[in-house]
């Protein structure tokens, strides 16, 4: 059985954010997390290494809108490496802004060669199955980062829950997507508590509901997030919607979310969509999203954004800290 890390042990991560959400990847400190697979590491990693996530997620070393990953070996050689994310509530099975932010730490980090002009595919094994940053470099610089998602597809549609109905879908995780609308409010920061709470109450509703059962592997069901929408007149003929994604007990996106988005084109390729979708969160980024496929029911998303270093650090946990690995306040 490997070695968690102690209370002296020095963990060092990189971080970056994707259209304002941030994502801690850890680089340093953490023994390799044993499993089969990158989904078995994931419930490795929820029994023996959950101190770690709160330690670096939870206040006062993040916060309660935190969101980060451990680095762990791939599936196979097919792919440069695996990621197991985290946020502070637990181990998600699926992000595309992390996904994002990976590409472009692969290249910046050298953990992938890649040419100074042209584009470049970075294959990440994660929870939900084998995904894709192909990362575009122009001048020797990253200058976009598309995230090529599993398979998406619709659960159900017209479900009620939380005094509302909503249409469910997979893109990685499980999301129900209802209109901002429909609980008399629009996807602006000066709603987020109104839509925290309606968000929490669509999901608690949706807790044990078949439509939360992800049909193949139980390991990937439950719906994950609640994304609420606005309809937005198109741009130059391409549709636009604003959305936010509220996901794991009240933590809200910053980004367009890039599974939630995938969850969406599923939704919308099934409603005749056939063009690219703008999605801008609810801090004003932007995604650019389009179905770059169809396979057995399903949707392959594929998902243009950008993600940008904030910082290098060392984390510490001092064996006399009364907060030991910390706290939330929500």
């Amino acid at each position: 059985m490997s070695r968690a890390p102690g209370p002296r042990d020095a963990i060092t991560t990189v971080d970056y954010h994707t259209g304002g959400e941030p994502f801690r990847i850890v680089t340093g400190g953490v023994p390799e997390i044993p499993g089969s697979s990158v989904l078995d590491r994931r419930s490795t990693a929820m029994a023996e290494f959950d101190h770690v996530r709160r330690l670096l997620c939870h206040e006062p070393r993040g916060h309660a809108d935190m969101y980060g990953c451990f680095l762990v070996p791939p599936d196979d050689p097919g792919a440069r490496f695996g990621a197991l994310f985290w946020h502070k509530d637990g181990f998600s099975t699926a992000c595309g802004h992390g996904t994002i932010a990976l590409g472009v730490h692969a290249v910046r980090e050298g953990l992938a060669g890649a040419a100074p002009d042209g584009e470049t595919d970075v294959v990440i094994d994660v929870p939900s199955g084998r995904v894709t940053a192909r990362v575009r470099c122009s001048g020797g610089r990253v200058r976009a980062v598309t995230f090529v998602s599993v398979p998406s597809f619709v659960i159900a549609r017209g479900v009620p829950a939380g005094g509302v109905t909503a249409d469910v879908s997979y893109g990685g995780a499980i999301y129900a997507s209802v209109p901002a609308a429909a609980v008399g409010l629009s996807v602006e920061p000066r709603h987020l508590p109104a839509l925290i709470e309606h968000a929490r109450r669509v999901k608690a509703d949706l807790a044990g509901h078949p439509a939360s059962r992800h049909p193949s592997d139980d390991r990937l069901s439950g719906v994950y997030g609640v994304i609420f929408y606005d309809e937005l007149p198109d741009v130059d003929g391409v549709a636009h919607q604003r959305n936010v994604a509220v996901f794991a007990d009240g933590e809200v996106d910053r980004s367009p979310c890039g599974s939630g988005t995938a969850a969406r084109l599923a939704l919308l390729h099934d409603s005749g969509l056939r063009g690219p979708l703008i999605h801008t969160s609810v801090v004003g980024s932007t995604f650019r999203a389009r179905v770059a496929g169809v396979t057995e029911g399903a949707v392959v998303p594929e998902i243009e954004g950008m993600a940008y270093r904030t910082g290098r650090h060392s984390f510490e946990l001092d064996p006399d800290d009364p907060m030991g690995t910390g706290f939330t306040l929500r």
